[in-house]
C-alpha cells in the first residue's frame, strides 16, 4: 500500500510556508521581475523560518529537523506557488547545505554548516550546470584529478546562483567514469586560487531576478579535506535524485498557480453570451491543467519518498523529472492561452510564469531535497 499521509511536523511545515508565500511573495513577485531583484528581507525572513536549514543539526547550531526529502519538496512547492524565483532563491543554499549533511565527514560539517546556521540568508550554491549544448551530469566536462593530497580542478560552469555573492560553492567534477557514479563534489571558498568568478550576471528567458555566474575552474588545487565525504565520496545518484526532484517539485508549484489563477478566470469572462469555461476547447484545457499537476505532484512525492526511504530513486526520479519538465511549459502555455491577449500583458503574471517554467525546465543544480 502506498501512503503519502504527511506527519504532524510536515503538516506545520507546509501549512508555515503557504501563509509566508502567499503573504510575502506573490504581491511582489511581478515587481521583482520588472526590477530584477529579491529583496534582502524577504531572504532574511525566509531564513529566521528556516525553510532551507532546517535540517541542521542542533549540534551545529541549527533546528535539528529531522532530514526528509519529501519535507523539503512540500517547501519548495508551496513557495514556488507564491513565486517560482523567490522558491528558488530562497532555496539555493540547500543545494549546498543538503549534501553537506547527508554526505559531509564529522569535520567538514563541524566547519561548514555552523555558517548557515543563523537567522540571517547567507548564499552558497551547487556548481553543477556546464555551458556545452544538451548537458548531461552523467557525462561532465569539469574534471578532477587526483596528485598526491590534493585534488587539481579545471572546468568551466555556468548558471551558478547567487555566484556574485556565494561564500562556498559545491563543485561537481568528474573524477572516474562516466555516468553518476563516477562524480564527486568539492567544496570551494569563493577566493580559492584558480577560481575565476565572471562579474557579468548571466540573463536567463525566466527567474530573472535570481543573479547567475559562471565560474571557471583553471588549476584550481583543491586538498583532500574539501572532497565531500572524504575518502569514501558521494553517492553521485543520490545526488543528482535530489537535485532533480527539489526542481521537479518548484515545477509542480507553479502549474498549481496557473491552474488556480485560470480557472476562476474562465468561470467569469463571459463571450458571446457564456462563460468561456463552458467552451469545450476551454474546459478540456482547465480540466487537464488540473489533472496533470495533480499526476505531477504524486510523481515527485513518490521520488522524494524512495528518497527517504534511501533506495535507488533513480527511475522514480527521471521519470518524475521527465513528466514534469514537459508538462509544466504546457500548462503555463495553456494558462496563456485561456486568458488570451490578456495572458501576454506583463500587468499580469501569465507571461512570467510561462518564461519561469521555461528556465525550469533546463536548469540543473539550483536547490535539492
Amino acid at each position: 500500500m502506498i501512503s503519502f499521509e504527511l506527519s504532524k511536523e510536515q503538516e506545520l511545515v507546509q501549512k508555515t510556508t503557504k501563509e509566508f508565500a502567499a503573504g510575502e511573495l506573490r504581491n511582489i513577485a511581478r515587481d521583482c521581475d520588472e526590477d530584477n531583484k529579491i529583496p534582502q528581507k524577504v531572504l532574511d525572513k525566509a531564513w529566521e523560518l528556516g525553510l532551507a536549514n532546517a535540517a541542521i543539526s542542533e549540534e551545529y547550531g541549527g533546528i535539528g529537523m529531522e532530514r526528509s526529502a519529501l519535507t523539503t519538496v512540500l517547501i519548495c512547492e508551496e513557495l514556488s506557488y507564491g513565486c517560482a524565483t523567490m522558491a528558488s532563491a530562497i532555496m539555493s543554499p540547500s543545494a549546498f547545505i543538503q549534501p553537506l549533511i547527508d554526505f559531509g565527514t564529522e569535520d567538514q560539517k563541524k566547519e561548514y554548516l555552523p555558517l548557515h546556521a543563523g537567522e540571517k540568508f547567507k548564499a552558497a550554491a551547487m556548481a553543477l550546470h556546464e555551458p556545452q549544448f544538451t548537458f548531461d551530469p552523467t557525462d561532465l566536462r569539469t574534471r578532477a584529478e587526483k596528485k598526491g593530497d590534493t585534488w587539481i580542478i579545471n572546468g568551466v560552469k555556468r548558471l551558478v546562483p547567487f555566484g556574485d555573492t556565494a561564500g562556498h560553492f559545491l563543485v561537481i567534477a568528474g573524477t572516474g567514469d562516466a555516468g553518476l557514479c563516477g562524480i564527486d563534489a568539492f567544496i570551494l571558498p569563493r577566493d580559492i586560487g584558480g577560481l575565476t568568478i565572471d562579474s557579468k550576471t548571466e540573463k536567463t528567458m525566466g527567474l530573472k531576478p535570481l543573479p547567475f555566474s559562471r565560474l571557471s575552474l583553471d588549476n584550481v588545487a583543491v586538498p583532500d579535506t574539501n572532497r565531500l565525504g572524504g575518502d569514501e565520496g558521494i553517492d553521485g545518484r543520490a545526488l543528482i535524485n535530489s537535485v532533480r526532484i527539489a526542481n521537479s517539485a518548484i515545477c509542480v508549484g507553479l502549474s498549481k498557480a496557473v491552474g488556480d489563477y485560470a480557472i476562476p478566470y474562465a468561470k467569469e469572462r463571459v463571450a458571446f453570451g457564456e462563460p468561456i469555461a463552458k467552451k469545450q476547447a476551454i474546459a478540456f484545457m482547465l480540466a487537464d491543467m488540473y489533472t496533470e499537476t495533480e499526476c505531477m505532484r504524486w510523481m515527485v512525492w513518490k521520488a522524494a519518498s524512495q528518497l527517504d526511504q534511501k533506495v535507488d530513486a533513480t527511475k522514480a526520479t527521471t521519470l518524475a523529472c521527465h513528466y514534469v519538465n514537459q508538462k509544466t511549459i504546457q500548462i503555463a502555455d495553456n494558462g496563456v492561452q485561456v486568458f488570451g491577449g490578456h495572458g501576454y500583458i506583463r500587468e499580469l503574471p501569465l507571461e512570467m510564469w510561462l518564461r519561469n517554467a521555461r528556465t525550469l525546465s533546463v536548469m540543473e543544480g539550483m536547490v535539492s531535497a
